[in-house]
């Protein structure tokens, strides 16, 4: 037997729920349901992305709940069809309260890419990749 290679949800451990809700809202992303102010997923096209608590996040998993450091070892990234559509998902990150990490710019592999952090630290990344085709369905081709 094997572990499917599928992520269904990924969640981030935030400090204010209604905050970080309200920046995901602000982003245009659905929320695909909750659970009172305790958790709630936004649908991707793909998967779902959970917002919980990060002390209750780390006591579910076993874990220490420590400071958060700048970088905790991962980054999310959102593929986009053009460096426009990076641009315009940078400003709309930027009037959602998010903050530009590092402004996008063209990259030595041929693409376009910056990043962004959402109110708890969260860095996402916003690329737009000639190689990676990006279906209907929002999903990337990577080969």
């Amino acid at each position: 037997m094997s572990v499917p290679a599928r992520i269904s949800i990924v969640t981030l451990g935030v400090d204010n729920l209604a905050r970080s809700k309200a920046f995901y809202e602000a982003l245009g992303w659905e929320i695909a349901g909750s659970v009172a102010d305790e958790i709630c997923w936004f649908r991707t096209s793909d998967s779902f992305l959970g917002l919980f608590d990060r002390e209750s996040l780390a006591r579910d998993a076993g874990l220490r709940s420590e400071p958060t450091a700048e970088f905790g070892g991962i980054t999310l990234a959102i593929n986009v069809e053009s460096e426009q559509a990076a641009d315009d998902a940078f400003e709309a990150a930027v009037a959602a309260g998010g903050r530009i990490l590092k402004t996008a710019e063209r990259t030595d592999w041929g693409g376009y890419s910056g990043y962004f952090s959402d109110p708890d630290g969260h860095p996402w990344e916003v690329a737009y990749n000639p190689t990676f085709p990006i279906g209907d369905d929002g999903r990337i081709t990577i080969s």
